[in-house]
């Protein structure tokens, strides 16, 4: 018994910064960030929420995969940017969708988000404990970012991307995940909710805070070794992946794990020129369009990786169905 994607669907704002618009806020220009970044664009929430883009998202993955909202058991949106804490962003979609036999929550990891929640609902699949999982991945970043701060307000956006599965007959691969809190203050934001002086909500600390240098060369090195691991803990070769879908990051971090992997670029499609990092988001937006365009084929073996604030990481192998 495993869990199989059986559908897929994304949500994106129709509210388009690129990074000429960005360049009336800070000192940059368009040639400055895409070299550094590769990002061109990032899509930012006007009247959308956190909450609202994850269950549009769920809905086309629920009409994609043609399963109704009643047959869903297990409902887990991953986020760090939810517009409400109480109840959790997992039950509003849930009460949206209707999905009255749900049991639901949220998980926070931030950009290694959507592979935890992946291995979660994969874990209850294969015990048996429920049938049918919906997973989100829902980021609201304009919201955690100084956009004064020229270092980070290049790099995010908002979106959201969901998966649903199902139980049924195949492999199951055995993930690699891992965390290391000693190196956290390499990404750091803290809760604004805890203020009671909404003045000190400008403060920085309460902002999106990055050591770009220290996360590049960890997600650089630790990836790598990820994805070599998940492979030989599964006794997958290299020359069996069709794709290595990662976190959507740095396009100069994904050039620099498939150079690490020896592996050809082709392998690793990306979306950020358009996205830009939206966090827990990347990885079920990216699947979602990459069904879209059917590069995604049945039998084909995908990695999926993320990496991020915790610091954690980690790397999943996926057969799709």
């Amino acid at each position: 018994m495993t869990g199989i994607i059986c559908g897929t669907g994304s949500y994106t704002p129709s509210y388009v910064m690129d990074n000429n618009e960005i360049a009336t806020m800070v000192e940059t220009n368009d040639e400055w960030i895409k070299e550094r970044t590769g990002v061109a664009a990032r899509h930012i929430i006007k009247d959308e929420t956190t909450v609202s883009m994850a269950c549009e998202a769920a809905k086309r993955a629920l009409a994609d995969g043609r399963v109704d909202a009643g047959e869903v058991d297990l409902i887990i949106v991953s986020t760090i940017s939810s517009n409400i804490i109480l109840p959790c962003t997992a039950c509003e979609v849930q009460k949206e969708l209707g999905a009255k036999g749900a049991t639901c929550f949220d998980l926070s990891a931030a950009c290694s988000g959507f592979v935890l929640a992946y291995n979660t609902a994969l874990a209850y699949l294969f015990g048996g404990v429920y049938k049918t999982a919906l997973i989100i991945g829902s980021e609201s970043l304009s919201n955690l970012t100084n956009w004064e701060d020229r270092s980070t307000c290049i790099l995010f956006g908002d979106g959201a991307g969901a998966a649903v599965m199902k139980a049924g007959e195949g492999r199951t691969y055995l993930p690699v995940t891992y965390s290391d809190g000693m190196k956290g203050k390499a990404l750091t934001c803290s809760s604004r909710h805890a203020l009671a002086d909404t003045c000190r909500m400008k403060d920085p600390e309460y902002y999106i805070q990055m050591d770009g240098q220290a996360v590049f060369k960890f997600a650089v090195k630790k990836v790598p070794e990820a994805v070599s691991e998940v492979l030989e803990k599964n006794h997958v070769e290299k020359e069996e992946i069709t794709w290595y879908i990662l976190h959507q990051a740095n396009r100069r971090i994904v050039e620099a794990v498939a150079k690490r992997l020896d592996e050809p670029m082709e392998k690793f499609p990306m979306n950020l020129q358009e996205y830009g990092n939206t966090s827990s988001a990347s990885i079920a937006i990216l699947l979602d369009e990459m069904k879209k365009d059917k590069r995604l084929k049945s039998g084909q073996k995908i990695v999926i990786a993320g990496f991020g604030a915790g610091l954690t990481w980690g790397a999943s192998i996926i057969e799709w169905g």
